[in-house]
Formats: structure tokens, C-alpha cells, sequence
């Protein structure tokens, strides 16, 4: 296990966010932890999808599993996320469209 910290932990994060599904996850367990299953009903992908997305977010340390009896549920590895998500949530942001697609990528 290796702990990061600053630019590091921008950038797992970044990365964490920068797909749609992992970030609607991260949002959703910013209100509450969660089962994959009642992840994957919510979001309206597959389950085997929302395991995938949930490697990732564990693998960039934004996750937790939880063991409760023989099922796992997820959540945030810090409440700080939570907070984190919710301040970023409420950022405004005004954007050149010609440099940024709706989706965030860059297209300059």
C-alpha cells in the first residue's frame, strides 16, 4: 500500500472523475454507502460494470469495502470526500466551448 498525498491524490481523483459512471458512483456514495447491486438499479448499468468502476475507485483509494456478512458494501475511504464532492458540486464554472466538449475533454 502506498499513501499519497497532494498532487498525487488530485490526480487519482481526476482520474477517478473523469469517467461519467465512476463519478455518478462517487456521488452517490457521498450520500450514503451502498451495495453494487442497489448501485447498478440506481444508475442504470449493469452490475458487472458498476464491479469494474468499483475496482477502480478502490484501486485509486477513493473507496471501501465493507464486509457485511457475505455481501460487500461501499463506501467512501473518507468523509472528507464527501465534503469534497459536495463543494465541487457547487462550483460554477464558465467555459470557452470552443476549448471544452460538453463532456470535459479538450478539444483544442
Amino acid at each position: 500500500m502506498e499513501l499519497l498525498t497532494q498532487a498525487s491524490v488530485l490526480s487519482r481523483f481526476g482520474y477517478a472523475v473523469s469517467d461519467a459512471t465512476r463519478a455518478r458512483i462517487l456521488l452517490a456514495l457521498s450520500e450514503a454507502p451502498a451495495y453494487p447491486s442497489d448501485l447498478a438499479d440506481a444508475l442504470g448499468v449493469s452490475r458487472q460494470s458498476i464491479s469494474n468502476h468499483l475496482a477502480c475507485l478502490r484501486g485509486c483509494g477513493l473507496v471501501v469495502a465493507v464486509q457485511d456478512g457475505r455481501r460487500s458494501r461501499y463506501e467512501l475511504a473518507d468523509a472528507r470526500l464527501g465534503h469534497a464532492i459536495k463543494d465541487l458540486i457547487g462550483v460554477v464554472l464558465a467555459v470557452d466551448p470552443a476549448c471544452c466538449a460538453p463532456d470535459g475533454e479538450c478539444v483544442a
